[in-house]
């Protein structure tokens, strides 16, 4: 493209919109178009984002930038500077279509409601035509769960994920379920035991290039008072690096992932977890061809049938389903506080400076790298906070500030509705809510620990053993019309008064703790 020609259309890539076979670039000419990507402060500060979430981001996006100019489309991009003006991305958008004057803006559709909101309105503010393309990323289109979610009284992803599974042919054999059953989550609930789990090498790390050096040196500069180290980065930041990923989790670490894939085990914070949720959201990988992978594991004697189920159940029915209830319930899903919670986030979560160990480890494996598995996500982070009663909101910038992977339409139903109980029940038929008894039996972490998951008064009572009765006796009432929670209701009515005191006692004293950062 000529720099005096006239530009047609003006094709926006989004920092997670880094997808090859992105539909937008059917809509490309390369003697006309100019595609726009830009880097900019604010998307890593309007949550306090960790390091490697914004290295990673960062990098992504410039080895991304270099692939389209290698192919040879034109691109206007800006790049993140250690002293340059603080700008948004919509002001930057904003200043280059007053001064490109394109004839049209094609964008894929974003996957923030915040970002596509602003896009529109920074458009249209420029008297310029704005298409929103389908993001063919996902399986299923938003139009597509709308109208499964249309009528039903309830929206559980169980019922959705049969309905991907028959409508895609996946794990289907004459119109049935591979294997008789459609889910397999009962065989993939075990612990290591005393001996640990067997690790088979290292897991797959890419090699950092200059790019990505340069990026990690920029962050650390730029960034240095954000959450986080940067001492070691194990992600992909490429296609190549992400089919690595991927081909190393499906040789090494599909065939036990089902059976251990809620374990915990200290020291270890990625075991045979998969690590390519960050290149799927990303879209350096397309869910279709990790799905098919593990498939194929499946078919050719590689992995069994439940490990196999629980991977792609994870992709193909939860990833879809949260991203359709992100869409079809913002923008006041995020205002969802059904439990009334009010507590601010303890401190220790940005410092993983706790006498816990459980939240030690998962908390120190999320500074360290920007990760936790979904174990460590949903039953030992957010389960203290959930007990504890951290308000959502508070509970989801988190999250959305310190994982690598977090994009909100993802983060934000699995934080506030999964995690929190946030949205009343729309995604889960009750609040995950346990003793710290569950965390011992998945881990060996209690071992190491100076509280006990056994008791929950005392001076060596376990913070979420205590603040599990206090949850349940501060919402008894409301808990009493849930039927899944009618077995721990029934629980309380044992307790007497004088218990019942002593708890919300102790309950308050763990507060006070974790205020002062003694807990």
């Amino acid at each position: 493209m000529s720099k005096t020609a006239q530009i047609r259309n003006l094709l926006i890539i989004l920092g997670d919109q880094l997808d090859d076979q992105s539909g937008l670039f059917e809509k490309c000419d390369t003697e006309h178009d100019l595609i726009w990507m830009a880097e900019a402060e604010e998307e890593a500060t309007h949550v306090w984002s960790h390091k490697q979430r914004i290295a990673l981001f960062l990098s992504a996006m410039r080895h991304f930038r270099d692939s389209l100019r290698e192919k040879g489309y034109s691109l206007t991009y800006h790049e993140l500077s250690e002293n340059g003006k603080a700008c948004s991305l919509f002001e930057l958008l904003s200043r280059d279509l007053k001064k490109l004057s394109p004839e049209k803006v094609f964008i894929v559709e974003p996957g923030e409601y915040r970002v596509q909101a602003a896009i529109e309105e920074t458009v249209g503010n420029a008297s310029r035509d704005l298409t929103i393309l389908p993001d063919q990323h996902f399986y299923a289109t938003r139009e597509e769960f709308a109208d499964h979610a249309r009528n039903r009284k309830s929206l559980r992803m169980e019922f959705f994920y049969r309905e991907m599974r028959r409508k895609h042919g996946i794990l289907m054999e004459d119109g049935k379920p591979t294997g008789g059953k459609w889910n397999y989550d009962h065989d993939n609930r075990d612990s290591f035991g005393k001996e640990g789990p067997e690790l088979r090498g290292r897991e797959y790390r890419p090699q950092l290039d200059d790019t990505t050096k340069e990026v990690i040196a920029l962050v650390e500069r730029k960034f240095s008072q954000h959450p986080g180290s940067l001492e070691s980065f194990p992600w992909p930041v490429t296609r190549e690096q992400a089919l690595g990923r991927l081909k190393d989790f499906i040789e090494n670490r599909l065939p036990p992932f089902g059976q251990y894939q809620d374990a915990m085990w200290t020291g270890e914070p990625f075991l045979y977890h998969s690590l390519i949720s960050s290149s799927l959201n990303l879209k350096l990988l397309s869910p279709r061809e990790v799905v098919e992978a593990a498939e194929e594991a499946y078919r050719e004697g590689h992995a069994p049938l439940a490990a196999v189920e629980g991977f792609i159940r994870q992709i193909l029915g939860w990833r879809e389903y949260v991203r359709g209830i992100y869409w079809l319930h913002m923008p006041g899903y995020l205002k969802n506080n059904h439990l009334r919670a009010k507590e601010d986030l303890p401190e220790f979560y940005w410092t993983g400076e706790t006498q816990m160990q459980c939240l030690r480890e998962a908390v120190g494996s999320t500074l360290a790298y920007g990760y936790a598995h979904h174990i460590h996500r949903l039953m030992v982070t957010g389960l203290f906070a959930l007990l504890y009663g951290v308000h959502p909101r508070q509970v989801h910038e988190w999250y959305l500030a310190v994982y690598v992977d977090a994009v909100e339409w993802v983060e934000l139903p699995n934080t506030l509705g999964m995690s929190q109980f946030g949205d009343g029940g729309l995604m889960a038929s009750k609040p995950y809510a346990a003793t710290g008894k569950y965390i011992k039996r998945m881990s060996n972490y209690c071992q190491h620990c100076p509280y006990n998951p056994d008791e929950a008064l005392g001076e060596k009572a376990c913070p979420f053993t205590t603040l599990y009765w206090d949850f349940l006796l501060r919402h008894e009432t409301l808990l009493r019309k849930n039927q899944r929670m009618s077995l721990q209701v029934r629980n309380i009515d044992r307790l007497s008064d004088e218990r019942r005191k002593n708890l919300q006692t102790q309950a308050k004293g763990v507060r006070e703790k974790a205020r002062e950062g003694k807990l």
